[in-house]
Formats: structure tokens, sequence, C-alpha cells
């Protein structure tokens, strides 16, 4: 308003000074005395109207600037309610950061240390040895790039190195070409038919990705039950150690003698830590296996198969590194069984996924018939590799030579 005074000040003063450089104050004086008798009313209130015109057209200038400083207000007021709400993200984030702290990050190196000291402990539990090939950053991860016995995987860890991702799928790659999960999609395999298929699956029992086979297959053969001859078997040499020559022994000796309680042992086996001896043991006696007997079994194959005996004399071992299992050894030789796990359908290699679905699937291919056991729903995810059944996991990998 002042702003607005001061303009109308102004333009009255420019009139009177050109009025006095024509006339004298007196002589202006009278002549507004004169000119205020000659007007009319109608003349006064045109020239108030022209003179508020001018008033109109100064104060709208004014109006323009206020809103232009308005404008720059506003845009302010939100520049800075924006900033503040960042700010204020910001600050709960560093709550959470412990002030913006992210020393808990670790060097590609040593989060790749890390990883592969838990992979080659636990999981591949010191008997092959993982090796790195390369570390890079993918999607704020670190990606390493490995070699397991010539076989190349890439494995995720998070930057702190608490989280490793031994498999990952991308979601990219995939996206659009499916609607159910990838493990259901398997096409069926083309094997040997007959009205009751032989299925073996050879296995290290201590080699993660056999007891991932393991843990898929077993729901699909309790489910079809004396319509297939199923039966667990194991490679012909250990890459686990003492405790999975023992290991396999008793569970030889428990599917020979004691085939009742052989699903049971495994699946509480299989649902342990870390396959310890003790955890065997609890086992054995959580499923009521009878000890004496199995201990009396298992010397005498022990025995007739020289297992301790070749243990103990290294020379005997597989490439010098790899004790011997001879148990199934000439079905080693026949079906050229390699590694863990090796699945036979009817006398033939099978490739498989290894859930639950997959299983019925390439099973229920064997029959001439398939039973109705064959249309169950199972679960098409596969288990993790290594023992306990949380997680998941894919289909590949293996151990073996």
């Amino acid at each position: 308003m002042e702003e607005k005074e001061s303009k109308i000040s102004h333009e009255v003063g420019y009139e009177k000074e050109e009025q006095h450089e024509k006339k004298s104050h007196h002589e202006e004086h009278h002549e507004k005395e004169e000119q205020h008798e000659k007007k009319s009313h109608h003349e006064e209130h045109h020239e108030k109207k022209e003179q508020h015109k001018k008033r109109e057209h100064h104060e709208n200038k004014n109006d323009h600037g206020h809103k232009k400083v308005e404008e720059f207000s506003v845009s302010k007021l939100n520049s800075w309610q924006i900033a503040s709400g960042l700010l204020t993200l910001l600050l709960i984030a560093s709550i959470f950061t412990q002030g913006f702290s992210f020393s808990n990050d670790l060097s590609g190196e040593a989060a790749a240390d890390k990883a592969l000291v838990f992979i080659n402990d636990n999981l591949l539990q010191g008997q092959v040895e993982a090796e790195l090939k390369e570390i890079s950053e993918k999607a704020g991860l670190y990606s390493l790039s490995l070699n397991i016995q010539g076989q190349e995987m890439e494995s995720y860890v998070t930057k702190d190195g608490a989280l490793l991702f031994p498999q990952a799928i991308s979601l990219e790659e995939i996206a659009g070409t499916a609607t159910v999960p990838a493990a259901q999609q398997a096409a069926v395999p083309e094997v040997v038919k007959s009205d009751k298929p032989i299925v073996e699956l050879f296995v290290m029992s201590h080699c993660p990705y056999g007891t991932q086979a393991v843990k898929g297959i077993l729901p699909v053969a309790e489910k079809l039950g004396d319509k297939i001859d199923f039966e667990i078997k194991f490679v012909y040499y250990a890459m686990h150690g003492k405790k999975e020559l023992d290991e396999q022994l008793n569970q030889e000796c428990i599917k020979r003698e004691q085939n009742d309680k052989f699903n049971a042992y495994l699946t509480c086996f299989l649902g342990s830590n870390s396959g310890s001896v003790a955890e065997g043991q609890a086992c054995l006696t959580e499923v009521g296996v009878d000890e004496s007997k199995l201990s009396t079994c298992v010397t005498k194959l022990d025995t007739e198969y020289k297992i301790t005996e070749q243990f103990e004399d290294q020379s005997t071992w597989l490439n010098g590194r790899f004790p011997l299992f001879d148990v199934d050894a000439e079905l080693n030789t026949k079906y050229k069984i390699k590694g863990s796990p090796g699945l036979i359908i009817n006398g033939e290699s099978v490739n498989s996924a290894r859930s639950p679905a997959a299983y019925l699937t390439s099973i229920c291919a064997a029959f001439n018939e398939a039973p109705e056991e064959c249309e169950t729903e199972m679960s098409a995810t596969a288990y993790s590799p290594g023992f306990g059944y949380q997680g998941t996991g894919n289909s590949a990998g293996g151990c073996g030579v």
C-alpha cells in the first residue's frame, strides 16, 4: 500500500512541476478556482474517472510486481518443503545407517573370501574346493564367478558379507516367458517305459547336491510306493571324509536289513544341521533303528568291501584324493556314474530338475500306464543344497571329478 501511495504522489508531483513552469502559484490557484466553477458535475466525474484509470494502470503494474514476488515466494516455499522432506527422510535413513556410516561394507575381495570359506567349509565341506575366478558388482551385490571342479558357477554376496546367494534367477530373462515356475516347465524326459519303473538315485551322503536330490525325490517315492522299485545307491568314491564313508555304511545297512525305517531315517538325517555323526546317532534313536543289528551289518560290509582298509591306504584313492566306496561299484561302472547326484530310470540316465514335481514327472513318464498317483500336485520348488529343509535352490550343481 505504501508503494502505491508513493507512486501516486510521484505522479501528482510531476504534474505540479509542469504547471509551475508555466504559471505562478497565484495564477495556478486562480485557474483552479475558475476551472472548478466551469466544470459540470459530469465533467468532474469524467476527470475523476480518468484519474482513476491512471491509478489503476499504476496499481496493476504494482500488482504484477507483487505477483512475481508472490510466485517467487511460493516457488521458494515449495522448494523448501521438498528440501525439508528430503532432509527428514535422510535423517530417518541416518538413524538406520548409524549416522550415514557404511563402514560395515567390505571390499569385494573381503566379501568373496568370507563367501568362499562358507561354501568350502559348509557346502562342499572341504573335500572339493571352490576357486574364485572374478569379482564384479551387479545389482548392488558382489557377483562371484566360481570354478568348482571345472564347473563354472555364479554366486552373489551382500556387500557387508552377511548374506550369500549361491544362485540367482534373472527376472528380466524369464519375464513374460512363463506363467508357471520353471521347474514345472521341464520337458518330459524320454525314458524307457515299463509297468513298474526301476528308479535308482546315486549320491554321496554329504554332497550338498546329493542331499538336495534326496530331499526332492523322497516324497515322490513315498507317494508312488510299491508301484515303482526305488532305491538310494552310492557313488563309488567319497569326497567328504571318513564321516561320509561311515554314514553310507549305516544307510546301506538300514536299507538292507531294516528297510521300513529307511525313509524315516533319511528324512530325519537330511533335516539335521550338518549331518554330523552325533546328529546321525540321534536319528537312529529317534526312528527306532536296532543298533545292535546295525553294528553287525556295518562290520560285515566294511570287511567285504574293504572300506576302512582302503581309506587307510591312500594309494588306493581315486586320483590319490578320494577314498573308495565300492558297495555299488559295478552299477557305477554300468551306468557310467561320475558324481552325485545321478538319476537312473529303467537303466537309462535321466536329467531331471530336483523339485518333487519334476521328479514325479520324470518317473511317471517311465510307466506304460501311469497310475493315478501321477496326478498328485507336488511342490515345483527344489530344496536348497545341503542339510535342512529351509530355503530353496535350483537344480544345478553336483559333486564329482
